[in-house]
């Protein structure tokens, strides 16, 4: 499948990377949203929480919404989605990964950027609802590769899921880390890094045979949480072995259903290895569209639509070409 011509051009100052990716994130006003909180009870006896919102009319079809690292159902990314979405017949399973909706979960482990399984837990908990004919999948970032990694790496998953849509997603984990090292990163890096370390503090109360202050102490990178954390509390050998067996450019080759893969060429945390132009143009099902601007999941069109949720909600009805 050729690649997607882009025609996002956004006004400036939007063509700077970085100010699109620090305004969409923290001075983009939040979307109006009516969101109800449903509690999924997970295999394992912790718990994830999904926002819901709903079409104004009676849906057959529902877009499960997976944000990326360190946030949640209320960012205004996933309401800005949800919105257009439910206002064009579609329901929308906005979820919040383990510890992310405001409670820390139960259990030592928490989330990743392959964690499939509490996918997978989603996506049956929806379905035993008996309501939806349709499932979409759309991902931001960490759950875009979360997502990418689902659909490749079966052999089979439910017929309802029809499409999905991965934005600003680093299809390389490694390179990405790689690319948010660099100083020009450091608001970024410095800002999830804070974060991570205050949920790890937070955890040590109910984990004390497994975490220790000084480990803690050790977590001064991203590197070194995923090593002295992510890995060990999700069965990885290290960091670097996290990341090589849950990249998901390894699985973008298995996918059969179609799939939106939407990168800006100026998207600050992605690396080279997140363009696959190559494999985009062998691909029936994989459209890949890369924007010269937009940065991370910062596609600023105007404040009530921008232009990934408008280009999203084209994919899944059918109307991307």
């Amino acid at each position: 499948m050729p690649l997607v011509k882009s025609i996002y051009n956004p006004p400036y100052p939007f063509k700077n990377g970085h100010f699109s990716t620090i305004y969409s994130a923290k001075l983009r006003p939040s979307p109006n949203l009516i969101q109800q909180r449903e509690r999924l009870q997970l295999p394992d006896g912790d718990f994830m929480d999904i926002d819901w919102s709903f079409s104004p009319k009676d849906s057959h079809k529902t877009a499960i919404l997976l944000h990326g690292l360190e946030g949640n159902a209320q960012r205004t990314y996933m309401k800005g989605q949800a919105k257009i979405l439910n206002q064009n017949g579609w329901d929308a399973a906005a979820v919040n990964f383990r510890g992310c909706s405001g409670e820390a979960n139960l259990s030592y482990q928490s989330y990743n950027a392959g964690k499939t399984d509490d996918l997978e837990s989603v996506i049956d908990f929806i379905l035993n609802k008996e309501k939806y004919a349709e499932i979409a999948l759309v991902g931001f970032s960490l759950g875009g590769n979360l997502l990418l990694k689902y659909l490749g790496e079966r052999k089979s998953f439910p017929k309802e899921i029809k499409k999905a849509v991965a934005i600003s997603t680093p299809l390389s984990l490694r390179g990405s880390l790689e690319s948010l090292n660099a100083f020009s990163n450091w608001v970024y890096r410095n800002s999830f890094l804070i974060n991570l370390r205050k949920k790890y503090k937070t955890k040590m109360k109910d984990f004390p045979e497994k975490m220790t202050v000084s480990d803690y102490k050790q977590i001064t990178s991203l590197l070194e949480f995923d090593n002295v954390y992510t890995a060990p509390a999700h069965g990885f050998k290290d960091a670097f072995d996290y990341y090589e067996k849950n990249s998901s450019l390894q699985f973008l080759p298995n996918i059969e259903i179609p799939v939106l893969i939407l990168n800006a060429q100026n998207d600050s945390f992605l690396s080279s290895e997140c363009y696959p132009t190559d494999l985009a143009s062998k691909m029936k099902n994989f459209f890949l569209e890369t924007p010269k601007y937009g940065g991370h999941v910062g596609f600023h069109q105007t404040n009530k639509l921008y232009y990934s949720e408008m280009r999203t909600l084209q994919f899944l009805n059918n109307n991307l070409l």
